[in-house]
C-alpha cells in the first residue's frame, strides 16, 4: 500500500483568533475599496481575514491594520494567496510582506492559547516552601 504525504509549506502553527480588521486594496478597475472584518486564524507570516463584503484579487497587495485586544493597531502590507468565494463566509488569505518582527511580537504570539496551571491542591504550597528552604 501506497501512502501519500504532502509537506506542509506553513511557517509555524495557526492561531484561532477574533481580531478586528481593516483592510484597503485597489480593485481591477482602481477603484479603492476599504473593507472591515474579523481574522479567522493567526499565524507567523499572516492571517486568513473574514471580510463580508469585498475580496481582494489573489496576488494583490492589501494594507492591512489590525487591531489587537488591547486596543493597539499594526498597520501592515500583504499579498493575498488565496481567497474563498463562501457566500456565508468569504475569506482572504494574506501573506505578510513586510514587519514580520512586529507580527510576531504584537499580533501572532499573544493570539497562542494559554494554558493554565492546574489548581493547587490544599497543603501542596507549604510543602513546596518547606522544600526551597
Amino acid at each position: 500500500m501506497t501512502s501519500h504525504f504532502e509537506a506542509d509549506q506553513r511557517s509555524g502553527p495557526r492561531y484561532l483568533a477574533s481580531l478586528d480588521v481593516r483592510a484597503e486594496w485597489d480593485d481591477s478597475d482602481g477603484k479603492h475599496i476599504i473593507a472591515e472584518g474579523t481574522t479567522e486564524n493567526i499565524g507567523p507570516q499572516g492571517t486568513l481575514v473574514h471580510l463580508p463584503r469585498h475580496l481582494p484579487q489573489v496576488g494583490g497587495r492589501v494594507k492591512l491594520e489590525v487591531h489587537d485586544a488591547d486596543g493597539k493597531s499594526l498597520l501592515v502590507v500583504t499579498e493575498v494567496l488565496r481567497i474563498e468565494r463562501n457566500p456565508g463566509h468569504p475569506l482572504a488569505a494574506l501573506q505578510l510582506l513586510d514587519q514580520s518582527d512586529e507580527w510576531k511580537g504584537m499580533i501572532w504570539e499573544p493570539a497562542a492559547p494559554r494554558v493554565a496551571p492546574p489548581p493547587a491542591v490544599d497543603g501542596e504550597d507549604e510543602e513546596e516552601d518547606e522544600d526551597e528552604q
